[in-house]
C-alpha cells in the first residue's frame, strides 16, 4: 500500500501540483496587484472588528480560529521536521515561498466562499469550494468531486495523521500505550464534534490563540539564547534552497517537492479547506473580501511564523545528522530538548496534543459542511460521518506513520487540483470583488457588498444571502 501511495504522490507532486500551485499563486498575485504585500497591515485592521457575529453566522474571529485550528497542527511540528530531514534546510525556503504566493490564493478562495455561501436547515451559513463550484460555475458534479475528496482528506485521513502524531509524541515522552491514547482521543473528539459548528467555533476561539502564543514564546526563547547562530541558519536555508548547498537525503527537485508539499499541508492555501470556515462567518465589514483578508493572515501566521519557529528550533539544535530514522514529532522533541533541557520533549508532546486535537475538531467541521452539500442540505449522514471520523482517529493512533502521511498527501493533492481549477475559472469574479472592496475603502467608506451591483453574481447567489439592508 505504501508503494502505491508513493507512486501516486510522485506523479501528483513531482509532475503536476508543484507547477499548478506556484502558477496559480503567481497568477493571482499579479491579478490582485500583490495584495499580500500592499494590504498586509489591513488584515490586522479587519481583525480588530472580527468579534461580531449574528444568528446566521459565527464571528470572523471564530472562523479565523477554526481555520487556524485546522492549519496549526501536525504540519507545524512534524511536517517541518520531515521536510528538513528529507529535503534539507532549503525546503524551509520553499515552504515560505508557497505561503507567500498562497496568501493570494487563500484570499481568492475565501472571498469566493463568502460570496456563494448558503443557509443550512438550521439557518446557519455554510459554504466552501463545493458551493462556489455549483453556483459560480454551474458544475455540481465538480463540487461533488471536491466534497468527496475533502471528506476523505479532512474527515478521515488527516484526522488519522493528527491522531498518529499525538500518539507518537505521548509514546516518546511519557511511554503511553498508543492504543490507550487512541481511545482517549476518540472520547474527547466525540464529545466536541457532537456539539455542532458553533460549539466547534467557540472551542477553537478559546484554545487556538493561547496555544500558539505559548509555543511561539518558547521558540523565541530558543532563538534568543542562540541569536549569534541565526545568520548562519538563514544562510544555510538560502544556500540549500537554490542547490548551492547539498540537500540532506535528496536532490534539488526532491527538496522543492517536499518543501511545497509540507507547506501546503501546513497552511492549506489553495487546498480549499479553510474556505469552508470562511463561509460560515458573518463578516465585518460586511463584504466577501473581508474574509479573504482574514484568511490571508491565517496563512502568514501558520507558515511564516509558527513553521519558521519550528524550523529555527530544529536547525539551531545542530543535530540533523542524529535525527535519521526518527518520525517528525520525535525530531522536534529531541531538538527542543537539546536546547532547553529534559522538559523540551514533554512540552512538545503537550503542545502537539493541543495543536493536533484542535485540528481534528476543525477538520471534522469541514467534512460536515461537505457531506451536507452532497445531501443537498439534508443532515442524515452526519451521524455516520461522526462515527467514521472516530474510527479513523483510532486507526491513526496505532498505524504506521509512513502509510498515513502517504494517504494524506494523495487526498490533499487531488483536492487541491480540483479547487485550483475552480479558482482560476472564477478569478475574474475575485478581482471584481477585491476592486469593489478597495474602492469603497479608498473613498473612506466601510466596505459593504451590494449584490445587485453585480448582476452576473446576483443571479447565481442563493436568495436571502447578502441582503441589502444588512
Amino acid at each position: 500500500m505504501s508503494e502505491i501511495t508513493d507512486n501516486i504522490n510522485e506523479l501528483l507532486w513531482g509532475q503536476l501540483l508543484v507547477y499548478v500551485l506556484i502558477g496559480t499563486g503567481v497568477y493571482l498575485t499579479f491579478r490582485l496587484a500583490f495584495i499580500q504585500f500592499r494590504h498586509f497591515f489591513h488584515t490586522f485592521t479587519v481583525m480588530r472588528g472580527s468579534r461580531k457575529s449574528d444568528k446566521e453566522g459565527i464571528s470572523s474571529f471564530q472562523a479565523f480560529s477554526t481555520s487556524l485550528a485546522a492549519r496549526v497542527g501536525t504540519g507545524n511540528l512534524a511536517g517541518v521536521a520531515i521536510a528538513i530531514t528529507i529535503g534539507g534546510p532549503g525546503s524551509v525556503f520553499w515552504m515560505w515561498l508557497i505561503a507567500i504566493l498562497g496568501m493570494a490564493t487563500s484570499f481568492a478562495e475565501s472571498t469566493l466562499a463568502q460570496t456563494y455561501k448558503v443557509h443550512d436547515k438550521n439557518g446557519n451559513f455554510r459554504g466552501g469550494p463545493a458551493y462556489y463550484m455549483e453556483q459560480g460555475l454551474n458544475a455540481r458534479w465538480m463540487g461533488s468531486l471536491f466534497a468527496f475528496f475533502l471528506i476523505i482528506a479532512f474527515g478521515l485521513v488527516f484526522n488519522a495523521v493528527q491522531a498518529n502524531s499525538i500518539a507518537a509524541a505521548l509514546s516518546e515522552s511519557f511511554h503511553f500505550n498508543k492504543a490507550i491514547v487512541g481511545v482517549i482521543l476518540v472520547i474527547l473528539s466525540g464529545f466536541v464534534i457532537f456539539t455542532g459548528i458553533r460549539g466547534i467555533a467557540r472551542f477553537a476561539e478559546k484554545v487556538v490563540p493561547t496555544m500558539a502564543i505559548i509555543y511561539l514564546a518558547i521558540a523565541l526563547y530558543v532563538v534568543a539564547i542562540n541569536i549569534t547562530a541565526l545568520p548562519a541558519i538563514i544562510a544555510i536555508i538560502i544556500k540549500s534552497a537554490f542547490g548551492w548547498h547539498e540537500a540532506t537525503g535528496g536532490a534539488f527537485g526532491a527538496m522543492v517537492m517536499i518543501g511545497i508539499q509540507r507547506g501546503l499541508f501546513s497552511n492549506e492555501a489553495g487546498m480549499g479547506s479553510a474556505a469552508n470556515a470562511a463561509a460560515t462567518a458573518s463578516p465585518n465589514p460586511n463584504h466577501p473580501a473581508s474574509q479573504g483578508y482574514v484568511q490571508m493572515l491565517g496563512v502568514f501566521i501558520d507558515t511564516m511564523v509558527i513553521c519558521t519557529a519550528t524550523a529555527s528550533i530544529i536547525l539551531i539544535s545542530g543535530g540533523l545528522n542524529s535525527f535519521n530514522g526518527m518520525g517528525g514529532v520525535e525530531i522536534t522533541q529531541r531538538a527542543l530538548t537539546n536546547e532547553v533541557g529534559h522538559w523540551g520533549g514533554p512540552f512538545i508532546a503537550i503542545a502537539l496534543c493541543f495543536f493536533a486535537f484542535t485540528s481534528i475538531i476543525a477538520n471534522y467541521s469541514y467534512a460536515e459542511t461537505n457531506i451536507i452539500f452532497l445531501q443537498k442540505k439534508k443532515m442524515q449522514g452526519i451521524i455516520f460521518l461522526r462515527v467514521a471520523v472516530l474510527v479513523m482517529i483510532m486507526f491513526g493512533a496505532i498505524k504506521s506513520n509512513h502509510l498515513i502521511w502517504g494517504l494524506a498527501d494523495v487526498s490533499m493533492g487531488l483536492m487541491a487540483i480540483v479547487n485550483l481549477i475552480a479558482i482560476l475559472l472564477l478569478s475574474n469574479e475575485v478581482i471584481k470583488l477585491a476592486k469593489d472592496y478597495n474602492q469603497q475603502l479608498d473613498a473612506g467608506k466601510t466596505p459593504k457588498f451590494d449584490r445587485t451591483t453585480f448582476p452576473e453574481l446576483d443571479k447565481k447567489i442563493e436568495p436571502g444571502i447578502w441582503k441589502i439592508n444588512n
